[in-house]
């Protein structure tokens, strides 16, 4: 693989990553974690509260770890799983778009899903770009 493909591969995978951080970010600094854990005790999951800032939790350590090219694939496998739960929760009854032509709907999930399903299956080389075993980037 050339570098350019692992560049491509590796800003699929930072971006993606950071996006997930800013979301547990904004969660905490708005203060709405604890919301965020009744709607999951309401859903019927059992500690509410806890699992809501364990997901927030790893939003954010796990968005860093995995942008900084960390255990690509079981952190890609765990917010697969993630997505996939917002959108049998959430998204699924809202529809296809997020804005425009609907509200709230799955096309953004379904994006991060596709984009951590390539990091998952990117090679080693460009899953490790933190670990300097990537060579050919300007910053290498």
């Amino acid at each position: 693989m050339d570098h350019r493909a692992r560049l491509a591969l590796t800003l699929v995978r930072v971006v993606t990553a950071l996006l997930l951080v800013v979301h547990g970010v904004a969660r905490v600094r708005l203060g709405i974690v604890d919301d965020f854990g009744r709607f999951l005790a309401g859903a019927g999951f059992p500690y509410g509260e806890t699992i809501a800032w364990a997901i927030t939790l790893m939003e954010i350590a796990g968005g860093f770890i995995l942008a900084a090219g960390y255990i690509v694939r079981p952190l890609a496998a765990w917010f697969v799983v993630q997505l996939l739960a917002g959108i049998y929760l959430v998204h699924g009854r809202e529809g296809w778009f997020v804005v425009g032509a609907g509200r709230n709907g799955v096309e953004f999930s379904v994006l991060l899903i596709a984009c951590l399903v390539a990091s998952a299956l990117s090679p080693p080389t460009a899953r490790a770009l933190s670990r300097g075993r990537v060579r050919g980037f300007p910053w290498t």
